[in-house]
């Protein structure tokens, strides 16, 4: 599995449902746990910045991160962008292959 970050902005709309927020999101998990049953989430985090959540997850492949990114689209994200994340180690192990 690798590991991918995914950077959500929510459109102005939905940024303002602050009370339905826990709602929202956990209809947001759900919907991705039924198209993308093999991703696991790792970690999640509110952001106050340019983008509102980033949240660290693994799949199988990038087509599978493309979906996550289009799920979050479709429930209300104005931008959602999913980032391979390499281990630090094995970017370490890379480096060393360019000597």
């Amino acid at each position: 599995m690798k590991t991918f970050i995914l950077m959500t902005k929510l459109t102005p709309d939905i940024s303002k449902q602050l009370k339905d927020r826990a709602k929202l999101g956990r209809s947001w998990l759900d919907h991705v746990k039924k198209k993308c049953p093999e991703v696991k989430f790792i970690s999640h985090y509110a952001l106050l910045g340019p983008y509102d959540f980033l949240d660290i997850y693994e799949a199988p492949d990038e087509d599978t991160a493309a979906k996550v990114s289009m799920i979050s689209m479709l429930d209300g994200a104005l931008q959602a962008e999913s980032l391979v994340a390499i281990p630090y180690k094995r970017f370490l192990e890379l480096t060393k292959e360019l000597e």
